[in-house]
């Protein structure tokens, strides 16, 4: 399930019929950049940034739960940033949505309405501060990405059996376009997926996309171009998280086309392996290394490899050190990052 979610479990746990749970990741980040030096952005190689995402959840009933995940941050925040000149201050709101779910002693099933996370994939689970191991996010996420991490304004089910987990997903928008509700060109997109649970610790996934993905803004929509609903896009992918001991192991694979009538149809495939070994209770060490391949009227390679170590200083607080290599088709960028993570817990409340 989302993040968004968890406290959920929190208020089950407590056998509450009612209630409401809010938290919080709060993030700052220090980031030593030579690209924040060059044009558009012509700022200083050292930066500052912030990042807060609030999650409210206001269980109604024992099925009935409303569920939200709230972004405010600066920009620069993420690494796909640092070519946007100036500074601002944004928000997003990842998760609203209302959803009713039932458990039995093998399976369960969760129906939501509202603002959703893209059913495509697996790391939209971490993209928290406090649970994502590194600092920046796989090269396959993002605004340049092939899988947003903002929301999607649509319907979800999904359901457990056994080993089995599915999610069915109808939005209003692409996973790599994703439109607002006021937007034009807004289109239906089918999504979902399935994993499977091998053994304890193991388990596999397969997840896909299909409908339209361009708007009339598009770079690549010349005059001439098909109506976008007319061009429906098709995505597949894969994934698969394995822990064991002092090991976790994430991994992911997309391939997207996107067909066009004016210019050679788009291809788009990219993946990445994740690994995290924990030292101690207080230290652990990670690290990442995707690729993300653009093959039709332009043509780019982009590899990015990040590490990290972090220090655990409390059970609220997580300090990452952190240093990432972006190979852009030769062009060769690095960057320095610390990151300070705390976690808020201001509300928690149970009636009825």
């Amino acid at each position: 399930m989302a993040l968004g979610l968890a406290p959920v479990a929190r208020l089950a746990a407590q056998e509450a019929q009612s209630g409401l749970d809010v938290r919080a990741t709060l993030s700052g980040e220090a980031t030593y950049a030579p690209e924040l030096t060059e044009s558009p952005r012509d700022g200083t190689p050292v930066d500052a940034a912030f990042r807060a995402v609030v999650y409210p959840t206001l269980k109604l009933s024992e099925h009935w739960t409303f569920a939200g995940a709230v972004q405010l941050s600066s920009v620069p925040y993420f690494t796909e940033d640092f070519t946007t000149p100036g500074h601002a201050v944004t928000t997003k709101v990842l998760q609203a949505n209302l959803g009713y779910s039932r458990f039995w002693k093998s399976g369960s099933v969760n129906v939501r309405a509202g603002q959703l996370s893209s059913a495509v994939g697996s790391f939209n689970l971490r993209y928290d501060d406090a649970v994502n191991p590194l600092i920046d996010v796989p090269v396959l996420y993002g605004y340049y990405g092939l899988i947003s991490t903002a929301g999607l304004a649509g319907v979800q089910t999904d359901v457990t059996l056994g080993r089995w987990d599915a999610r069915a997903q109808f939005v209003n928008s692409s996973l790599m376009n994703p439109r607002s509700i006021l937007d034009r060109d807004q289109y239906g997109n089918w999504a979902g997926g399935a994993g499977y649970t091998v053994l304890q610790g193991l388990r596999v996934g397969i997840s896909g996309a299909r409908g339209p993905y361009l708007d009339r803004q598009w770079p690549f929509f010349f005059p001439g171009e098909a109506n976008p609903n007319r061009l429906p896009g098709s995505s597949l992918g894969t994934d698969a998280q394995f822990a064991r001991g002092h090991w976790n192991v994430e991994a992911e694979w997309n391939w997207m086309l996107m067909p066009y009538h004016e210019i050679p149809f788009t291809r788009r495939e990219g993946a990445y392996v994740e690994a995290k070994r924990v030292l101690s209770p207080r230290w652990y060490v990670a690290a990442r290394d995707g690729y993300l391949i653009t093959k039709g009227i332009l043509n780019n390679r982009e590899e990015v490899y990040e590490m990290a170590a972090a220090y655990r200083a409390s059970t609220y607080e997580l300090i990452k050190l952190g240093y990432e290599i972006q190979d852009n088709s030769g062009r060769i960028n690095r960057f320095l990052m610390v990151q300070l993570v705390t976690t808020v817990h201001p509300v928690s409340l149970a009636w009825r």
